[in-house]
């Protein structure tokens, strides 16, 4: 979440930067009246605690002497009912008011585009060439088909629309696929592997930022109050909430040296509303598969080290010989929690369409401040990390683009080399016949 000290002493200024992601300026407003609300009434307490205190000593005093207490006794007595009634009003209002900023995104960077949707967002560069073949080229779907290494329909009666089923020579490709990257990731940009449960608790989703604001595009079992993950960013991140980066117990955050870990894991995305064009096949599923990247780092670099995400997501991509455009989103297509955030796109020349593989965005402390998550940096403060995460890529689209990108004209797909070692030395996905 924000800081609040941001609404309480620089209104203006924090209301103006978060108009450009559609807040509304009452909305601040009311954060920043519970703020002075809170600090009113712990300053009313502390006062009349004080006063308790120094009037039980009188008191004591008074009645050593054998004094008359009654009237004393009785003021102290209304003075502890209304601390209790501060108490009960305190504890209201904390929640009124972590309710409130749960709900306030990040604030944007000032460098990214401002707008209300991806119209507004501007492409940073392109990789690598597209050329179209002399023949046509076909949908996933009907590449799939003649491949026979998609099952639709069987997906749709063991559980329904947007749980597909991979199959043969598809599967093995998107174990590799996985391999590929997690290898990647681990042997040569300097990730650390874990595997993390796949459900998780309320306060992990709320950590990142998921919680309360994207709860129905969440799967929730109510018995146990658990969540499937829609990313692994959700348990990767939240591995280390409530816990400081000191050298000692945990690794040493410093501009240098952050601290960087990598998982698979399926996700599970209910994709509340979503219908049209973009759910066809592999476009938009409700279960799959993705690898996370999530970067620990210490806050003078965090801008800095997105651009380094960014380098690494794409090197996923240049290594499997695809063509596709990095994109700077703008203020109002950003997720939720980002300050800054870039998407890789694929091209499918099947689809005629780019398509999202890929997001890697820096969260300064918004995340750090939900997650209690520092660090303990060289002058001695504790402080709070900042976050970031990237996906190194989501499966669905990657395989939508590779088997489109790397098509031949007799209906075979190009491996590319750097997968022919997890799939057994072969070169291709042969028709079946």
């Amino acid at each position: 979440m924000i800081d609040i000290k941001k609404l309480r002493d620089d209104f203006d200024a924090t209301a103006a930067a978060l108009a450009r992601r559609g807040v509304e300026r009452e909305r601040l407003a009311k954060a920043r009246d519970l703020d002075a609300k809170r600090r009113e009434l712990i300053a009313e307490t502390e006062t009349l605690k004080a006063k308790r205190n120094a009037a039980s000593k009188e008191i004591g005093k008074v009645a050593k002497e054998g004094g008359d207490i009654a009237a004393a006794k009785e003021e102290m007595r209304k003075v502890g009912d209304r601390i209790a009634e501060i108490d009960r009003e305190l504890a209201q209002v904390d929640v009124d008011l972590r309710e409130t900023l749960l709900m306030i995104p990040n604030i944007p960077a000032e460098e990214i585009p401002t707008g209300p949707d991806s119209s507004t967002n501007k492409v940073v560069r392109m990789v690598g060439e597209w050329k179209d073949p002399d023949f046509k080229i076909p949908t996933h779907i009907e590449i799939g088909e003649k491949l026979g290494i998609f099952d639709f329909p069987r997906g749709v009666k063991l559980t329904g629309t947007g749980f597909p089923i991979i199959l043969g020579q598809g599967a093995k490709l998107q174990r590799a696929l996985i391999q590929y990257m997690l290898d990647l990731h681990c042997q040569k940009q300097g990730y650390t592997e874990m595997l993390p449960p796949f459900v998780v608790n309320s306060e992990s989703m709320t950590g990142t930022g998921q919680l309360p604001k994207f709860a129905e595009d969440l799967y929730h079992c109510q018995i146990d109050d658990f969540w499937l993950i829609p990313t692994a960013e959700v348990p990767v991140t939240n591995y280390y909430r409530d816990d400081i980066f000191d050298g000692v117990s945990l690794p040493k955050i410093t501009p240098e040296t952050p601290v960087k870990l990598t998982a698979y894991t399926p996700c599970f995305r209910r994709e509340a509303g979503s219908a049209g064009k973009m759910t066809r096949g592999m476009l938009r599923v409700h279960q799959f598969d993705k690898v996370e990247m999530v970067n620990f780092v210490h806050p003078s670099v965090s801008f800095q080290q997105l651009e380094t995400l960014v380098k690494e997501a794409e090197e996923v991509l240049t290594g499997l010989g695809l063509a596709f455009r990095v994109i700077m989103l703008s203020s109002g297509d950003m997720g939720f929690s980002a300050a800054k955030c870039y998407d890789l796109e694929l091209w499918a020349p099947g689809e005629q369409q780019w398509l999202e593989v890929s997001s890697c965005s820096c969260f300064t402390d918004y995340q750090a401040r939900r997650l209690n998550c520092r660090f303990k940096d060289a002058d001695g403060k504790t402080k709070l990390v900042h976050t970031l995460n990237g996906s190194g890529v989501a499966l669905p689209r990657l395989l939508v683009a590779l088997l489109e990108q790397h098509l031949n004209a007799d209906g075979s797909v190009t491996i590319p080399a750097a997968l022919r070692p997890y799939m057994g030395g072969a070169e291709r996905l042969e028709p079946v016949k």
